[in-house]
């Protein structure tokens, strides 16, 4: 009998390769997948040849609404979840219901009615449920978790957190299935998740009131058209309109086609939206205020149309002030050359002066850079240390970098509350939106 783990993936789209991959190679000793489950057999062929490539063997594949014989035919031991958001809390339901642990992508739901069905489910059936916030186990990020542990500013008061999107990454949100706020939350929800996650995780707290504001000001065609901007089409590709606009993505090509060009027959989704169209239901530009338990208070903002990529984390505590200062690379899900970039612009290299950097102000003292161990890889360099603790278990784990159900309700119930706010003009209790 085989000592390996066996495990089913639901959901082919771009964050699925990332496990897929992982188990077929650095993880084959102790993992197995032994099926897939998509809504578009088209993808599930595709992620089929790309595990004969790699060396594998192809999976016996199976349409959504199969979900349950799936189960029943292999009997993994965990389900991992990388669906459309709106369908994440589907899934891990019932795997937990049909006797499997879950490992889901975040965010782990996109509302408060779905993470209290999953929060319900967790304590009905005791099973494990695992949310993968990979920029946790970022080098930097986990430097920034020591030096508050240890005492380094004293009590943090306030923590000032600017997240940017460039205009090349931003604006693949607004091409896609997020553009609907059903689907993923909004960016608040959708990509925030990893933000406020890492707030709670820092500070070791949990928020308590927030309140926030939130427009779509760039994007879509009303913006568009006050600025005098007019790109009349529905999609990208093959379409002359498209050709001179840099915010078109084209798919006929590369993995996107494969991934979705080819499969559109299937699902009738287009994956090469124009962002100045109509329908973004969004918002683009967002800030947030938090309260939490411990009464730290948080300013964050989000926007998704700047010149360029990254984050600024400000900690002011009672002995000095902590400063993280990330660039990143922009990136676009399965694309490389397949956006029309003005002349000299190119978003692939980060200049020397945008390198992280960690900088600790004491009170009286001269600001000190703080080193942190260097990484590659995807968010940080903490794919592969997520990976790890996904696969091999998070046995030693002194700062907590594994991340639990709760975890993943805690990060998207702030997500969740400022949609709420945005909607409401008011500020929202946390408690009043999910019963742990």
């Amino acid at each position: 009998m085989s000592s390996k783990k066996k495990y089913v993936c639901v959901g082919t789209g771009g964050r699925n390769w990332m496990y897929v991959n992982a188990i077929l190679k650095e993880y084959q000793d102790i993992a197995e997948l032994v099926a897939i489950c998509d809504t578009n057999q088209t993808r599930m062929d595709l992620l089929n040849r790309r595990i004969e490539k790699s060396g594998g063997r192809p999976l016996p594949t199976y349409l959504a609404k199969n979900f349950d014989d799936m189960i029943k035919d292999h009997h993994p031991d965990s389900v991992i979840v990388t669906t459309m958001d709106r369908t994440h809390h589907q899934y891990i339901i019932r795997a937990m219901e049909l006797g499997c642990d879950a490992i889901t992508e975040k965010p782990m739901t996109v509302d408060s009615e779905k993470c209290q069905a999953i929060v319900d489910t967790v304590k009905t059936t005791g099973k494990d449920l695992t949310v993968t916030f990979n920029y946790r186990y970022s080098p930097r990020n986990t430097k920034i978790k020591e030096l508050i542990k240890a005492g380094e500013i004293g009590e943090v008061l306030s923590v000032h957190f600017e997240w940017f999107l460039d205009t090349r990454h931003g604006a693949d949100y607004f091409r896609r299935w997020h553009r609907h706020k059903p689907n993923g939350g909004g960016l608040l929800v959708h990509k925030s998740t990893h933000h406020f996650d890492l707030v709670n995780w820092w500070l070791g707290t949990t928020p308590e009131q927030v309140f926030a504001y939130g427009k779509l000001g760039f994007y879509g065609k009303e913006n568009a058209e006050k600025r005098g901007v007019s790109h009349c089409y529905n999609r990208a590709t093959g379409n002359p309109l498209a050709s001179d606009d840099p915010f078109a993505l084209h798919i006929d090509k590369g993995l996107n086609k494969e991934m979705y060009l080819d499969a559109e027959h299937e699902d009738g989704y287009h994956r090469d939206q124009n962002v100045f169209g109509d329908g973004i239901s969004i918002e683009d530009t967002m800030s947030v205020v938090v309260r939490y338990q411990n009464k730290t208070q948080l300013t964050y903002s989000l926007n998704a149309h700047c010149p360029k990529e990254g984050y600024q984390v400000v900690f002011n505590g009672t002995k000095g002030r902590l400063e993280l200062n990330v660039g990143e690379n922009s990136y676009v899900s399965g694309a490389k050359d397949d956006i029309n970039l003005p002349e000299n612009r190119s978003f692939e290299t980060i200049p020397e002066s945008s390198a992280p950097s960690i900088i600790l102000h004491r009170h009286w003292g001269k600001p000190m850079a703080v080193p942190f161990e260097k990484a590659v890889g995807g968010h940080g360099g903490g794919d592969v240390r997520l990976l790890d603790d996904v696969f091999k278990g998070a046995s030693q784990d002194p700062l907590g970098h594994a991340a639990g159900w709760e975890d993943g309700a805690k990060s998207i119930l702030t997500g969740v509350a400022a949609n709420k706010s945005i909607e409401t003009n008011l500020p929202v209790d946390i408690k009043s939106l999910v019963r742990f």
